[in-house]
């Protein structure tokens, strides 16, 4: 009796919070019995939703309403979620189709957020691949100027990194010919942090007339790409949070000021290591103060088991989980195939 005492509140529960989240409206016991054709009286209904907001899974706000469900009432209804709905052919052909038409990586990935935006219209976010996870397939050395080069770095992941190295002397275009193939013949099938050794071996062994110039290449190198990897985030729908702005309650300008710092976000999808785990933080689950009115679906997109990167949604703790959990996870995975070439 008292195991059907608990699965009979478990329904009652995950009632509310499917009803909360389709109306953003306390739920009523009535309300409860009409739509979800519970098999028990009103009454029943009543004691089960006062133990429920007894044990802190929902809450009354006035005296005379029904109730909403708590950050702890969102865990229980995210945690007991088994099976995922899987996305329609329709949508899984549509997603398909549309990161097919990308032109290179960069291109895929803001695509997937354009995507995971409309799809769930939260707020979308992706990391470009890792540089510490990447290898270089070519440097490519272009003359700015006699006393300027610009370095573009090129993975095989297909990210695209550049910087500008300022010169003490002028080259000529034979000069930066030979630096561009030092330089390849150091970094080119090495990840940046293996390459580091190999960059330091160039300097001690360049050629007098062009010590300098490799110098100065192989310092930016190490500087700015090795010890400083700049991780590239894309964000796209923040827009979409507006429609929840008045059940924030750390408030729409903190979200989204949050979500405009790239080191916030970075956290937010470390989240996940592996491919196909999906990670979902609520409320004050998430480590930044400014993001404790919202909840973060997270998940890994990469080429078999290494994780490239990660992608995710933000929205209001009352967001549509078990179709943002669906939907996040069938982006990521198809990314990955595209990334693949399958």
């Amino acid at each position: 009796m008292a195991g059907e005492t608990a699965r009979r509140r478990q329904e009652v529960l995950r009632a509310i919070v499917a009803d909360y989240i389709a109306s953003q409206e306390p739920v009523g016991s009535k309300a409860l019995l009409e739509r979800h054709h519970l098999p028990v009286s009103s009454a029943t209904i009543r004691n089960d939703m006062t133990v429920l907001e007894s044990e802190g899974y929902i809450v009354q706000e006035h005296a005379s309403s029904g109730r909403v469900p708590t950050e702890k009432g969102y865990r229980r209804f995210v945690d007991d979620l088994h099976d995922i709905k899987p996305l329609s052919r329709a949508e899984r052909h549509a997603i398909m189709t549309f990161l097919n038409d990308g032109v290179d990586l960069e291109d895929v990935l803001r695509r997937s957020v354009q995507l995971l935006s409309q799809l769930t219209r939260q707020a979308a976010i992706v990391q470009l691949p890792t540089l510490t996870v990447s290898r270089v397939k070519h440097c490519e050395v272009v003359s700015l100027s006699p006393v300027r080069l610009l370095l573009v770095l090129i993975t095989d992941t297909g990210r695209v990194d550049q910087r500008n190295v300022e010169l003490d002397a002028p080259l000529d275009t034979e000069e930066v010919h030979r630096v561009r193939d030092m330089l390849n013949s150091a970094l080119v099938g090495k990840s940046l942090n293996d390459a580091s050794s190999s960059l330091a071996d160039v300097v001690n062994n360049a050629p007098e007339e062009l010590r300098t110039a490799l110098i100065s290449a192989c310092t930016v190198l190490i500087e700015t790409l090795v010890e400083q990897p700049s991780d590239r985030i894309i964000l796209a729908g923040a827009s979409n949070l507006t429609r929840g702005a008045r059940n924030l309650p750390s408030g729409l300008p903190m979200v989204i000021q949050a979500l405009e710092e790239q080191v916030v976000v970075l956290k937010l999808l470390a989240n996940v290591r592996d491919p196909g785990d999906v990670t979902v933080l609520i409320g004050e689950e998430n480590k930044t103060e400014r993001l404790h009115g919202a909840s973060v679906v997270t998940t890994a997109y990469g080429a078999g088991d290494a994780a490239l990167g990660g992608m995710g949604v933000v929205g209001p703790t009352f967001m549509d989980y078990t179709g943002t959990i669906a939907k996040v996870s069938a982006v990521a995975r198809y990314v990955s195939q595209v990334l693949a070439g399958e």
